[in-house]
């Protein structure tokens, strides 16, 4: 029997991250031992989803994967790549010479992963690069699975999108200039049920806040939205 190479999964609990594991994991290439998310240390919330760190470990239970998080304050980027390196040679001492990704399409975020990889000797593997967003929406919904807006970029959708379940209905009113799949950052998921999960992730849906940038944005391109700040619905773990 050929052995599987080991590889750690980055997680953020979203729409797109359940799918593409979904997926890495049914294809049965990889030996993912891990999943790896980044965590607000003060608010304990996975950065730019807002999701309480109680509902990322209910996720990872229910998938079966032990969870690595990592807890970051400053926000600074110099932070993020120290404690991230921290976490990456762990389990590059477990074996795992993969990292893997459920980005789609921005080249320089792909680039910037690549680059943080190669200073540890490991690689990155994207199994939905460049895959066509509105298939990719519609086959996750297809496959069973349930997902909720837990934050909303206020240039492209508001107060009404976020906290709202995702089906067809809510991909096809969505905006003309709204990816999909929200990769852009227009929106972020949290996913709860599914294929990938033995049992779903039970939550209540708390209150609505917004937040808005701490300077104001004054210029853009011609024709551009301008984007002041989130929206962010509080998702409760429930029993």
């Amino acid at each position: 029997m050929i052995s599987r190479p080991k590889a750690i999964f980055c997680w953020s609990g979203g729409k797109d991250s359940a799918y593409c594991l979904h997926k890495v994991l049914t294809a049965n290439l990889y030996d993912v031992i891990g999943l790896l998310t980044t965590v607000n240390a003060t608010h304990r919330r996975v950065s730019m989803h807002g999701v309480r760190e109680e509902l990322l470990r209910l996720q990872a239970e229910s998938i079966g994967i032990p969870l690595r998080i990592v807890y970051v304050s400053d926000g600074t980027n110099e932070e993020y790549e120290k404690e991230m390196e921290t976490a990456l040679l762990e389990a590059k001492a477990k074996g795992a010479n993969h990292v893997i990704f459920g980005d789609i399409f921005l080249e320089d975020l792909r680039a910037y992963r690549e680059q943080n990889l190669a200073k540890v000797g490991m690689q990155a593997v994207f199994p939905l690069w460049k895959r066509n967003t509105a298939e990719l929406i519609s086959d996750f919904l297809r496959e069973g699975f349930k997902t909720i807006t837990c934050c909303t970029n206020d240039a492209w959708l508001g107060q009404d999108q976020v906290g709202h379940l995702i089906d067809l209905h809510f991909i096809e009113t969505l905006p003309a200039a709204v990816d999909p799949c929200g990769e852009n950052g227009e929106y972020h998921t949290f996913c709860f049920d599914g294929p990938l999960f033995s049992h779903p992730v039970n939550f209540t849906v708390g209150e609505k806040v917004y937040r808005p940038f701490s300077t104001d944005i004054i210029e853009t391109a011609a024709g551009q939205p301008i984007t002041r700040g989130f929206w962010f619905c509080d998702l409760l773990p429930a029993g």
